[in-house]
């Protein structure tokens, strides 16, 4: 039985027991409060509450709110009315709910017979703000969120300064793995930047909620930073293990400040998902190919091109008509700019042209800074792969030559200990010839294929990072032009494909 099945019972069976004994306070048989669906008609009778609530109740995630609600009214039944007893009530409700229910001397009163409880302006606040902050945070956890683009990895699919909605509900909400945090705030605390804004002493184990759908190819999906179990903080731009391995450990621990975040409190990145689990992915000359077959690009995926002209010059005018944003110029007469095959038949056109090259490495030309970081492995952004992306339950053969490939599925995401002692491999200390995956594992790139830090750089993503789908931008803004002339009111309400 999982943590969470055994917890819910047994908060279940606490909550059910109070209710049984608040029901006989009440005048009602206790046996009815363990009915499914009955006790909450009884309940609502019990706090006098019209029974459309009971519509509520059966709507999922809203149903969480509404339940919270009949706690605060069934303590007002026994007169607890202070701010701290309701606030006890609603965070520990399988505690609190058969204290009342048990205790001698805690008395019902059917709510016509109770006064109106005088409430002072400061308290009328205190109630509007908590009720606001808990329907937002009910509504950010298992319903939609708020995000915006902060870089250029999507581009032209989705723009820097677009604010868009993620749909928690289209793959299942997840419950959150660091419950204690400041409303609102991700990572740090409001106007710090060092600050943490949870506390690590309660942490629950990763659970998601069924969702809509699975995730498919191509679909844009938001996901927490695999990378970033470990960041540093000056450098919060950079991936921590890039870093290490660029500089060296001792280097990045003595001019940095490194700090560790857990699952849901690491950046939030957006890509497109190109790989889903049991998917085989292959990149040839900037092509993606999954189980053989040739990935259809997105409208709007971009690439470098290099760019010759006979000497003059491509001014801001001419990059904006055709609404080239990448652009670095790299002699008096070249530029590299990263475009869309429309944007590069449009630029090759322009009688100043003389070559528009797509930009591709040569196969078999090794970047360190590609995944899996090994000779062995001589990939590179455009030429990657074949590469096996993991499904729950799937079993891959392991040995010296592949395990860098897995190692960190291995030891991170699933918890186990590694180690290479001669031509050997240890998994929590006994030899292993395979492994056997506990969670599913996703493959990201973005829109702009040669301008994204994706899973090329850092590998697989995690069942467990997921977040959400991108659903519609409900606003974009130029951030180079000042309102009202920033919106872009033709990239406003759009749904994201």
């Amino acid at each position: 039985m999982s943590v969470y099945m055994l917890l819910s019972l047994l908060f279940f069976l606490a909550s059910a027991a109070g209710l049984w004994r608040i029901f006989e306070k009440a005048g009602y048989e206790g046996w009815k409060a363990v009915i499914p669906f009955y006790n909450f008609y009884i309940w609502l009778k019990v706090i006098k509450k019209p029974l459309w609530w009971y519509i509520f109740i059966l709507v999922p995630y809203i149903n969480v709110f509404t339940l919270l609600l009949m706690v605060v009214e069934t303590l007002k039944c026994f007169r607890k009315d202070g701010l701290g007893e309701q606030a006890l009530g609603v965070l520990f409700p399988f505690v609190y709910l058969p204290y009342l229910g048990f205790a001698p001397n805690e008395e019902y009163t059917h709510p016509d017979k109770i006064a109106p409880v005088k409430k002072s302006a400061s308290r009328e606040w205190a109630d509007a703000i908590i009720f606001a902050v808990i329907a937002a945070t009910i509504i950010r956890t298992f319903f939609i969120e708020a995000y915006t683009i902060p870089t250029s990895s999507m581009e032209k699919s989705l723009l820097v300064g677009d604010y868009l909605f993620v749909s928690k509900l289209s793959y299942g909400p997840r419950v959150p793995m660091t419950p204690i945090a400041f409303p609102f705030a991700h990572h740090t605390l409001p106007l710090t930047e060092q600050t943490r804004s949870y506390v690590e002493w309660v942490k629950l184990p990763y659970y998601r909620f069924p969702g809509l759908r699975t995730i498919q190819n191509n679909d844009v999906v938001v996901f927490n930073y695999p990378d970033g179990d470990t960041v540093a903080l000056q450098m919060q731009n950079r991936s921590y293990y890039a870093l290490v391995r660029e500089m060296g450990r001792d280097m990045v621990w003595r001019n940095y400040d490194v700090n560790a975040r857990p699952v849901d409190k690491r950046e939030n990145y957006i890509k497109r998902c190109v790989g889903i689990p049991g998917d085989t992915l292959e990149i040839i000359d900037g092509e993606i190919f999954v189980n053989g077959n040739l990935l259809p690009f997105p409208d709007d995926v971009q690439f470098n091109y290099q760019v010759i002209t006979d000497g003059s010059q491509l001014h801001a005018r001419i990059l904006s008509r055709f609404d080239i944003t990448d652009v670095f110029q790299r002699g008096a007469n070249e530029y590299i700019m990263a475009l869309t095959e429309e944007s590069a038949a449009k630029v090759s056109e322009l009688g100043v042209v003389q070559q528009v090259r797509k930009i591709t490495k040569p196969r078999n030309y090794h970047e360190n800074h590609i995944f899996p970081f090994h000779k062995n492995f001589p990939w590179n952004e455009d030429n990657f792969g074949p590469v096996y992306i993991p499904k729950r339950g799937s079993t891959v053969d392991i040995n010296p030559d592949n395990i860098m490939l897995w190692e960190r599925i291995i030891e991170v995401y699933e918890g186990n200990t590694l180690e290479v002692r001669d031509d050997q491999i240890l998994i929590n200390g006994i030899p292993a010839t395979t492994f056997t995956f506990e969670m599913d594992y996703y493959w990201l790139v973005g829109d702009n294929r040669h301008n994204s830090a994706d899973s090329r750089y850092w590998g697989f993503v995690p069942d467990d990072h997921i977040v959400g789908r991108a659903m519609f931008v409900w606003l974009s803004l130029d951030k180079n032009r000042r309102f009202p002339g920033n919106i872009r009111f033709n990239k406003t309400f759009r749904a994201i494909r």
